[in-house]
């Protein structure tokens, strides 16, 4: 699991995320909800956020969801055949390092222990319980304690999970589905970020430790000699761990990393469905759509 110094300076990134969907027949209505601003956290601040709707809706509005994120709601009544939802947010980023040395000072079963004594029980029950993508399986506990268990000291237990997966799994795009459970993820052992966050949040909440489902964009960089393609980054998930303290940790079993500056939160939830990028009821007589997303996350170097 490799870490840089240069991973945890402040950065200032400009994420552009394009969704357009195109139908062979006329739309005479949607509504939709999504995630179309990134969050607050204490790993970033939002600078911009800037939201465009095509057509022009009819209505949208914000709040503030049950987990904190920042949930838009888009109505669009007028007849089109292609809708195109896109935001574009400047935030400034900077991750600090985690301290594994601090974090073994814990075994697992003592972390367990000391958070359910020092937590906040609305947030230790809405991170441990079961959801709707995150079921109780003995598969998914026995893969568990194949690779950690109550006794290992905390930090070493986080890097083993999160490399055990990296290990284990084969990112492969298409071998799932969003309806993906854990049980056929153990028996295909292939799939995306979204399925490596929920089989690593299934093995920590298994043993007590209260994680959570995050959304959102990793920086990446074109092989060497290559000019970066613009709309070729993607959307990402990763999970976040409470510790002792309070504390979240966040891990990246998808590259076998520990969350650093290079990545972007927009929400969290208990799975993927919490945080669903956008989704809707569309009326239409249309019989065939497609999707397609266009992402960009860019380093900018002149503040605002």
């Amino acid at each position: 699991m490799s870490q840089r110094p240069e991973d945890f300076t402040p950065r200032r990134y400009e994420v552009r995320h394009r969704t357009t969907y195109t139908y062979d027949g006329p739309v005479e209505s949607c509504y939709e909800r999504g995630f179309l601003a990134p969050r607050e956290t204490p790993t970033q601040r939002v600078v911009v956020n800037q939201v465009h709707v095509s057509p022009e809706p009819h209505q949208i509005s914000e709040h503030v969801d049950h987990f904190g994120n920042r949930s838009f709601y888009v109505e669009v009544r007028t007849s089109h055949t292609e809708l195109v939802v896109e935001k574009t947010s400047v935030l400034d980023v900077s991750w600090a390092q985690v301290d594994l040395d601090a974090l073994n000072r814990w075994t697992v079963g003592g972390a367990v222990g000391a958070l359910a004594e020092e937590g906040d029980p609305v947030e230790r029950a809405t991170y441990l319980l079961p959801s709707p993508l995150v079921q109780p399986d003995p598969t998914v506990v026995e893969y568990c304690r194949s690779v950690i268990g109550p006794q290992m000291p905390l930090g070493d237990a986080l890097v083993a999970i999160t490399r055990g997966i990296f290990r284990d799994f084969e990112y492969r795009s298409g071998a799932t589905t969003v309806r993906t459970t854990l049980p056929e993820l153990l028996e295909i052992r292939a799939g995306v970020c979204q399925d490596f966050a929920h089989l690593a949040l299934g093995c920590l909440r298994s043993l007590g430790l209260p994680a959570r489902y995050v959304s959102g964009y990793l920086e990446t960089q074109p092989p060497p000699g290559q000019k970066k393609l613009e709309g070729s980054d993607a959307s990402h998930a990763w999970l976040s761990v409470q510790v002792p303290g309070g504390a979240w940790v966040d891990l990246d079993p998808t590259n076998d990393h520990l969350c650093d500056s290079r990545y972007v939160v927009t929400a969290w939830g208990r799975d993927f469905r919490d945080v669903s990028p956008l989704k809707g009821v569309v009326f239409s007589e249309s019989k065939n759509s497609s999707l397609k997303v266009a992402v960009d996350v860019n380093r900018v170097d002149a503040l605002l």
